[in-house]
């Protein structure tokens, strides 16, 4: 039976199906999508927005976030790596399928879609059928920080201890792998969004300054780190006072930033010891070897080795292209599929 369903996935997707970014494989073809997982819909309908520039999905949706007029909602149907909005998610996926597929759109696709390790049956399920729906012909799904160890090259398949922490925009995962499955994992509900909330806080108790996700997220990456710097950096932030209601701009220092970000990080770090704390000892002394592999966007953030390293004293390393991990993961997948059989779910079967 298994040799009939090696064929599966051929000329098929693999998604990352992000909370922040969605990313599409092809097989044979590697990434051939990347876009925000954001949708904009007239007020009130299901309906998305469309003009001369074609259907509001992706990145012409991500520029209207905070600009949009009342009569459009622009909407991140995706939360903490779950589906919040199962009707958005139906529309997000139908239109990067239609686009990815292109010419091939009216053969409906066969689906790999990568979701975090701590999903529950329901969570599966909306996925499941949101993909479907969406014109999916099939789907399978992979947990996250399996398909990310593959991204990044990890020896997934052999006896020995591979350790992946996969900070993305909803959740972050972190996984032990050895002999081809997940060991011990922890999904925490902590990554890139959170990070971007606390400096929209700080801005707003320290500043009396409102900014928006998106603004917030701009000076993470300019200025953020987890890491004291070799020098430290400082950018101007435009916003909106929140007692006199005017646009005010202020200098913050990446030394604010990074206070800022501290608590969030530590929860991450403790869920990194949480998941070595459940490890069995032969494995750990593997740790000491292999060490930790980032993925995800949160790996780009400055210092964040050096402060994963400090604190649980293994060797750790930042994955080339982090933003990629999964979505390549999947591509690996679907380019080998007999290979990694096991790994993989039968979307209803595994419910």
């Amino acid at each position: 039976m298994i040799h009939l369903l090696l064929g599966l996935f051929s000329k098929d997707l693999g998604i990352d199906l992000g909370t922040a970014n969605t990313l599409v494989c092809a097989r044979g073809e590697g990434i051939i999508l990347s876009e925000p997982s954001v949708v904009a819909v007239y007020a009130g309908t299901n309906r998305v927005v469309s003009n001369g520039k074609g259907e509001a999905v992706g990145e012409y949706a991500k520029q209207m976030l905070g600009k949009a007029p009342a009569s459009i909602q622009v909407i991140r149907p995706m939360r903490e790596g779950v589906i919040a909005d199962f009707e958005i998610t139906e529309a997000m996926l139908g239109y990067f399928i239609r686009k990815a597929h292109g010419r091939r759109r009216f053969n409906r696709p066969r689906v790999l879609v990568a979701v975090p390790s701590g999903i529950t049956t329901v969570e599966k399920r909306a996925v499941i059928n949101s993909a479907e729906r969406a014109g999916a012909r099939e789907v399978r799904l992979i947990k996250e920080p399996m398909a990310a160890a593959i991204g990044v090259g990890l020896p997934v398949s052999e006896p020995r201890g591979s350790m992946i922490v996969d900070i993305g925009g909803g959740t972050s995962e972190i996984a032990v792998i050895s002999l081809g499955d997940i060991v011990e994992s922890t999904s925490l509900k902590v990554a890139g969004d959170e990070l971007d909330g606390a400096i929209q806080r700080y801005l707003k108790e320290a500043y009396n300054l409102e900014i928006s996700e998106r603004a917030a997220e701009q000076i993470k990456i300019e200025i953020g780190s987890a890491y004291r710097l070799d020098e430290e950096l400082s950018t101007e932030v435009r916003g909106k006072d929140s007692i006199a209601s005017l646009p005010r701009s202020v200098v913050v220092r990446s030394e604010e930033i990074r206070g800022a970000l501290m608590p969030s990080l530590e929860q991450i770090v403790r869920g990194i010891k949480s998941t070595l704390d459940r490890t069995q000892a032969d494995l750990s002394a593997d740790l000491m070897e292999t060490g930790i592999t980032l993925a995800g966007g949160g790996a780009l953030l400055r210092g964040i080795d050096r402060m994963i390293a400090r604190d649980t004293g293994l060797p750790v390393r930042r994955a080339d292209d982090p933003l990629t991990a999964v979505a390549r993961g999947t591509g690996l997948v679907l380019d080998n599929i007999d290979h990694h059989w096991n790994i993989l779910e039968n979307g209803h079967d595994a419910l």
